[in-house]
Order: C-alpha cells, then sequence, then structure tokens
C-alpha cells in the first residue's frame, strides 16, 4: 500500500479489502473489483480537517436541514475558502448553481464555518461576514478567547517609567469608565505580573454603536447531526 499528500489530503491504495491505521484511526476498505480503491483521508499531516471532510460536513448538515425542513430552497456547496480558523464553505441554490440564473440566486445567506481543529459548523451571518471583523468575534464568542487588552502596554510603561500612581491615571484618562478603585485593581494585577481580571478589561473597549450579529453553532465538536 502506498500513501501520497495530494492537496489537502491523503490518498490512499489499498490493495483489496484490508484494514489499517491512520493517526490512529482505523480504515476499512472493502475490496473492489479491480482489488483496490483510492480512499480520501479527513485529515492532513498537521491533523486538521481537509477541504474535502469540510465539504462533506456541511453536505451531511444540507441533507439533514432538508430532511427536517423539505419546504424551504435546496442549497449546495458554491464555493469553499481556507481560513486560518477553518474553511470558510458558501451556499447557494441548488437552481443557482444548476442555471446560472440571477433570479435564482439566493441573497442574504452567509457562509458556514468548518473548524478545522475540531469539525463544528457555525453559520456567520452575512452582514457579519461583510463586516471582516468576524473571525474575532468568533474566537470571542465561540472559542472563549478575550481580544487583546487595547491598554495593558501602556500601563506597564507607564509603570516602568513612572510609578503606579502614573500608570493609574493614565489609565483613568483613556477609560473614563473606570473608577478608582477598579484603575487601581487593574494597574496592580499588572504590576504584580498578572492579567487584569476580564471585567475591567471590558471597560478599555468602546462599545460598539451597531454589535455585529452573533455567529450560530450548528453542530458541536466532533458531532454531525442526527439524520
Amino acid at each position: 500500500m502506498t500513501c501520497a499528500l495530494s492537496g489537502y489530503a491523503h490518498d490512499v491504495w489499498s490493495p483489496g479489502g484490508s484494514q489499517f491505521s491512520i493517526r490512529g484511526a482505523l480504515v476499512a476498505v472493502p475490496a473492489s473489483e479491480t482489488g483496490a480503491r483510492l480512499i480520501r483521508v479527513a485529515v492532513n499531516d498537521e491533523g486538521v480537517v481537509t477541504k474535502v471532510r469540510a465539504v462533506e460536513l456541511v453536505e451531511d448538515l444540507l441533507l439533514c436541514k432538508r430532511r427536517e425542513s423539505p419546504w424551504m430552497p435546496e442549497l449546495a456547496v458554491l464555493d469553499v475558502e481556507e481560513h486560518a480558523l477553518g474553511w470558510l464553505v458558501f451556499l447557494q441554490s441548488v437552481e443557482y448553481i444548476r442555471t446560472r440564473e440571477q433570479k435564482k440566486m439566493l441573497v442574504g445567506q452567509g457562509p458556514y464555518l468548518v473548524d478545522r481543529r475540531d469539525e463544528s459548523i457555525h453559520h456567520i451571518p452575512v452582514t457579519t461576514y461583510a463586516t471582516g471583523d468576524w473571525a474575532e468575534l468568533y474566537l470571542r464568542q465561540v472559542k472563549g478567547i478575550r481580544p487583546p487588552d487595547p491598554l495593558v502596554a501602556a500601563v506597564r510603561e507607564h509603570l516602568h517609567s513612572a510609578g503606579t500612581m502614573a500608570a493609574i491615571r493614565h489609565l483613568r484618562k483613556q477609560a473614563p469608565g473606570f473608577g478608582p478603585q477598579e484603575a487601581k485593581t487593574y494597574v496592580v494585577a499588572v504590576r504584580d505580573g498578572g492579567e487584569p481580571p476580564e471585567e475591567l478589561v471590558t471597560l478599555t473597549q468602546k462599545p460598539e454603536k451597531c454589535p455585529p450579529l452573533s455567529i450560530e453553532t450548528l453542530t458541536g465538536p466532533n458531532r454531525q447531526c442526527s439524520s
């Protein structure tokens, strides 16, 4: 049996029916009439989800949705783009893909993101995607990773150059929402080599005038919708 990396997936030729292990996963290969079969494996050498696997997951989800709501327009995969967070899968109506008639085009459908690590699928509203800030929202909302504190570096610099009180004054000037005790707690945390409490970090960020629509998680990690 030979194995070579092709694109984003392993192409594995198996001589007849057999079982073999790839990255710890047991793969069963039935014998074919020709005695060999091409198998497309779902992860690459870095252990991330491949483009082929991402499309398979989305198509499975679309099939489930079709069964649940047969009256809704039938969707299919139109395009796929790679992103650091995973695969952006763009959908369109089957009729448009088949005919390319503008009147058949579905408007307002944001892409799906297939997480490159855990196979979860998320819908990004089209208006959120259009802002260009969807990746930061995904990290914050879905992954629980808070955005970088815009003031911590400046506070640390003031601590080193002018001391604690100067750092507190600078913080309150830049973020008027801080009270005296809150500012002291923030600065002391930075001075002692730690991170400011999350509830105080939020005070350093300007409120959004028009917050983006939330990203919707459609399937959880390593799970597909039930058939």
